[in-house]
């Protein structure tokens, strides 16, 4: 979606798994409804070479008849599987006909070669329960899809492919790799087109390429691609926003692209459909915003954004009272379950906007799947005018249960991995190297070298960190227990300069820059976005040579681990924090003021099946990390930031009997190490005028 619119290493694996082990975890149209099933039925018993979805006249024909589509956007990576079926019933209940959905190349291929169409990933079996539920489908495959996703999509790993790739370009090298990823996509796709018996009716090229680039060999390559795996018979659509400079970038003129167009929540929508008109060949442009905004999304610091229902109700009816076809975005927005949040960017690349866990985008189908607020009761108000027949009922909220307090017990320090690392997983180099290039997709990289100390202290200045650094010193002799000391942090957008205390060290010093990626940019210009230290570190205005980078590998969302921590937790965790704690106690270190990062486990009981709810996990008074429950990683806390205050955890994740939760907290536990599971979101925390991207 455009943003210039809107409201408003192998052992140290083993070791991390080993650690894990110990509970550290690391659109005249007189459409028939989407609803009648007696016309759905009928075709789908036709044989596919009777199906046809075509442009004419300047209307969408479903086999002969005109046809509107009142769509909206459910994106199935950002809602677990068994909740498939739950949404997509209440996207009925809201009166529409259609799903369009992004299909994000990193989330099925994570590591180059490594193919994921399982569980969260499985679109196939999304793309037949949606045809099972009568809707059509509107597939938006990419490469880039900018959606509020890690990387706008694109899989990590083409950063760190040398010479480096011109992403989103006709770049023989980059055009290489999207020849090789569509092939097998498309491949999927294709039975699924409607005219081969399956839901899907349009398929997307590329995304807002207009607010890009002008690289038209790049999409007419893609077009050619399209067609080469897909047929002539399926419509390819481009989506661009609504002005001409935009359109003239974006769009491929003629009838082989269908043009769509997106604008603001509340701008007539007629002069830019009349505008639309001209970037369509003749009788070929029914009206379409393929993104009719219901919300906006969240930075971290930023105030929840929210639009007024009965705003963005008589917005639509703008549309559909002159037999206009939209798409709702978001019909339901979900979450950015693990490390896959995306970010954006203001006026340069250090003007760094990192999205929240939540994606709830305040959509009418809330991001637990509540339906009874005011946005979709508007919404299903002026869809249902538009319906020749009654919409059907609306479903009950999903119950929602506190379990109320979590007591957690530190179970490791982070720093503690290092006594036992095998240097051969360590890559060493004279100046630091990005995240991607070690290997390090997602999550952290520690960098670590050594200095000498000198009266008054040093400088540490890193001109380029993405995104945030905390700093940390050790000297062997300064009696501290062999702990390293935190010094300060250094973030992207605000790379100032750090002093390192005078410590009297007797020996050289060795310098933790432990650096988090918060979620790569997904729109804009700086898309290119490596990640950990990019530039040249300075020791007082010198540069600091004789560096070793060290994976931290946390498992993200689709991504198994080698065996269950969990169970072994459940025997181990307990002795393990009491050693901790043991530690701290002999070194008079109390365990609240800790500002280095550790983890924490918890577990709190089901007692019964039926007891099985969707709950939230309150981080109030915690600092900032990330959490994971039974295995599963739900996403970045920041409380102290805001305004997301708790975690949306769904109940497929949890079981009845005991519960895990395992926490890397990086900077400021709870001094009473608790959390709580709650019954309802909170997004409230924080300082409503504070800004990731304020120095």
């Amino acid at each position: 979606m455009a943003r210039k619119r809107g409201p408003k290493s192998t052992s140290f694996l083993l070791l991390v798994i080993s650690l894990m082990a110990f509970g550290v975890f690391v659109p005249v149209f007189a459409p028939l409804p989407s609803h009648s099933h007696s016309h759905s039925h009928s075709h789908r018993h036709r044989k596919a070479k009777d199906r046809s979805f075509e442009i004419e006249d300047d209307m969408f024909l479903k086999d002969g008849k005109p046809f509107r589509i009142i769509g909206g956007d459910l994106h199935y990576f950002r809602i677990l599987p068994e909740y498939w079926e739950d949404r997509l019933m209440r996207a009925k209940a809201l009166g529409l006909n259609t799903i369009q959905t992004y299909v994000p190349w990193n989330l099925h291929e994570p590591q180059q070669g490594n193919l994921v169409f399982e569980g969260i990933a499985d679109l196939v079996s999304f793309l037949k329960l949606c045809q099972k539920l009568d809707f059509l489908v509107m597939l938006r495959p990419g490469p880039y899809i900018c959606g509020e996703w890690d990387l706008g999509g694109f899989p990590a790993w083409l950063l760190a492919v040398e010479p480096a790739l011109k992403l989103r370009s006709s770049d023989p090298a980059y055009l290489q790799l999207v020849d090789k990823w569509w092939g097998i996509l498309l491949a999927k796709v294709n039975p699924l087109l409607y005219n081969n018996g399956g839901p899907i009716i349009m398929v997307q090229i590329e995304n807002e390429f207009g607010s890009y680039g002008d690289d038209k060999p790049y999409l007419h390559h893609l077009v050619k691609l399209a067609r080469e795996h897909l047929g002539d018979n399926i419509i390819l659509y481009t989506t661009d926003g609504g002005s001409r400079e935009l359109l003239e970038k974006g769009t491929i003129r003629g009838d082989a692209v269908f043009t769509a167009v997106d604008f603001t929540t509340g701008d007539d929508p007629w002069p830019i459909f009349k505008l639309q008109k001209e970037y369509n060949a003749p009788g070929k442009s029914p009206p379409l915003s393929s993104e009719f905004y219901t919300g906006w999304l969240t930075h971290w610091g930023e105030k929840i954004a929210h639009t007024d229902a009965d705003f963005t109700a008589s917005s639509l009816e703008k549309i559909l009272s002159r037999n206009g076809s939209a798409v709702l975005y978001m019909a339901h927005g979900g979450t950015n379950f693990g490390f896959y949040n995306g970010a954006n960017t203001g006026g340069d690349e250090f003007d760094f906007k990192p999205d929240l866990t939540s994606y709830d985008y305040d959509a009418p189908i809330r991001e637990s799947g509540d339906v009874d607020n005011a946005k979709f009761t508007a919404l299903r108000r002026i869809i249902g005018l538009h319906s020749a027949l009654p919409l059907p009922p609306v479903p009950p909220n999903n119950e929602k249960t506190g379990y109320g307090p979590i007591r957690l017990q530190k179970t490791t320090f982070l720093f503690d991995m290092l006594d036992v690392v095998n240097p051969a997983n360590v890559v060493e180099s004279q100046n630091p190297v990005s995240m991607e290039s070690v290997g390090q997709m997602f999550g952290f990289l520690l960098y670590v070298s050594k200095y000498s100390s000198k009266d008054g202290g040093n400088t540490l200045f890193i001109q380029k960190v993405h995104d945030r650094a905390q700093v940390f010193t050790l000297c062997p002799s300064d009696g501290n227990g062999g702990r390293p000391r935190f010094v300060g942090s250094i973030e992207r957008w605000s790379s100032q300069k750090l002093g390192l205390p005078n410590n009297g060290c007797a020996s050289d010093i060795s310098l933790f820059v432990l650096v988090e990626n918060m979620g790569r940019l997904n729109y804009g210009r700086y898309l290119f976005d490596r990640k950990g230290i990019l530039s040249s570190v300075y020791l007082d205005g010198k540069i600091l040579h004789g560096w070793k980078m060290i994976p931290v590998p946390l498992h993200n969302l689709n991504e198994e681990p080698k065996i269950n921590p969990i169970i072994q937790a459940a025997h181990m965790g307990s002795s393990v924090a009491s050693v901790v704690t043991k530690l701290e106690e002999k070194r008079h270190k109390p365990r609240s003021i800790s500002k280095e990062p550790a983890f924490y486990r918890g577990q709190f009981t089901i007692e019964k099946e039926h007891q099985i709810n969707d709950t939230f996990i309150s981080f109030n008074g915690w600092g900032k990390g990330i959490a994971f429950i039974n295995d599963i990683n739900i996403g970045r806390y920041w409380p102290s930031f805001g305004p997301q205050c708790n975690l949306y955890v769904p109940s497929p994740i949890l079981r009845h009997g005991e519960n895990v939760l395992v926490i890397l907290e990086l900077e400021s536990p709870h001094p009473r190490l608790v959390i709580h599971s709650v019954n309802q979101p909170e997004f409230g925390c924080g300082s409503s005028k504070s800004s990731v991207h304020q120095l």
